[in-house]
């Protein structure tokens, strides 16, 4: 199914169905390109430009900024627990991938056309996010992500439902790493029926999305925001 988008404090957010159809308990979304903000600069001044935004939608869904944990995002397949003692409101340090079964605790990541990968165990509560690339596919992450809910949060593999947020893929780029990242959530055992992707590539919509590779390298993130309540 097709995700549905609305509005927050004037930032248009993805929903997806999949995840949405879980209960309050759970909370999502995707931001879109921000109407108005001129991005055509480099990453760190985009971010600048975008964060109050950001911190607003992520704050209309329960998550204040002093609650959010972020991604540090180094393109590598390192997962990271976010329990009751973390800090909040700062980067995991080395990771491109948070999980967490601790409620009040917001997730977070950064993508222009790297892939935001959802992870949610509806019978435990507990959850994944994770910045798979062409490099974090390539290594294995959204596996890790899963293999670190098993080991940290007791989840089984069957129980998860993993949702694909937008993506760069072919033929705007080389290699269709989201079906990489499908393949590696299949032979990790969850079933094929419980991983959703509407196959939306980001660089075939600048209207809606930032795309690294369509406006090369200066523009926007999105942002991907996971958490439990």
């Amino acid at each position: 199914m097709k995700p549905e988008r609305e509005w927050i404090d004037g930032c248009p957010v993805l929903r997806f169905p999949a995840l949405a159809g879980l209960g309050g308990w759970l909370r999502h979304g995707f931001t879109l390109r921000m109407p108005g903000v001129a991005v055509d600069v480099d990453r760190e001044a985009a971010l600048g430009r975008l964060r109050a935004s950001h911190l607003k939608v992520a704050e209309a869904m329960g998550f204040g900024a002093s609650s959010m944990a972020l991604a540090e995002q180094v393109h590598g397949a390192e997962v990271g627990w976010i329990g009751v003692t973390e800090d909040g409101g700062g980067a995991a340090p080395g990771a491109d991938g948070l999980a967490t079964a601790t409620a009040g605790r917001g997730l977070g990541i950064h993508v222009a056309d790297c892939c935001a990968v959802f992870v949610v165990d509806p019978v435990r509560r507990a959850v994944a996010l994770v910045h798979s690339g062409r490099k974090g596919s390539e290594l294995g992450i959204v596996r890790k992500a899963i293999d670190r809910l098993v080991d940290a949060a007791g989840s089984r593999p069957a129980d998860l439902i993993v949702q694909l947020g937008p993506c760069i893929r072919p033929p705007n780029y080389e290699v269709d790493f989201a079906a990489w990242i499908r393949r590696d959530a299949c032979a990790a055992g969850v079933p094929a029926s419980q991983v959703h992707d509407d196959g939306t590539c980001t660089a075939s919509d600048l209207r809606r999305f930032y795309s690294y590779r369509a406006e090369k390298g200066r523009t926007g993130r999105m942002f991907a925001i996971l958490g439990v309540v």
